[in-house]
């Protein structure tokens, strides 16, 4: 599912208004280097993407965003924390994490498929006590181009 840029512009403005902060110049270049990324990005590839920008100013700004729930972070197994749009601005959707190069990708499953997997998870949660509000499947395996 590929996110619009300017629909995404207005997602991002309206929760940011909400919250009484401002869609300043520099959340702006963060929104649009996530949405060019297409995928959960580190810091280190936001600055490569745009050189520009000073690695504390992205980390407060992706700071100021995962307060308001624009975007989220996705920790992957020993790998630097990456950013992605939060699931009400992006979609409930999973990962794929590469174990050779560490390359993260989302992956959606059709609703029939993650209707079963939920019924799945709360029949294996209902013994526990445990309530889920929320899940998330990462997929660990080897990436197209390490594979």
């Amino acid at each position: 599912m590929g996110l619009r840029l300017a629909e995404t512009h207005d997602l991002v403005s309206a929760r940011l208004r909400e919250a009484g902060q401002l869609y300043t110049k520099g959340r702006r270049e963060l929104v649009e280097l996530l949405v060019r990324a297409g995928r959960p990005a580190t810091i280190p590839e936001m600055l490569e993407l745009r050189p520009s920008l000073t690695q504390s100013s992205l980390y407060r700004n992706m700071t100021d965003l995962e307060g308001v729930g624009i975007v989220r972070r996705v920790a992957g197994a020993g790998e630097p924390t990456r950013y992605e749009f939060s699931v009400d601005i992006l979609g409930h959707h999973h990962h794929t994490l590469c174990t050779v190069c560490g390359a993260v990708a989302d992956f959606f499953m059709a609703p029939r498929a993650e209707r079963s997997l939920e019924a799945s998870l709360n029949e294996a949660l209902s013994t526990t006590g445990f309530q889920p509000s929320s899940y998330r499947l990462d997929v660990f395996g080897a990436c197209p181009d390490c594979s």
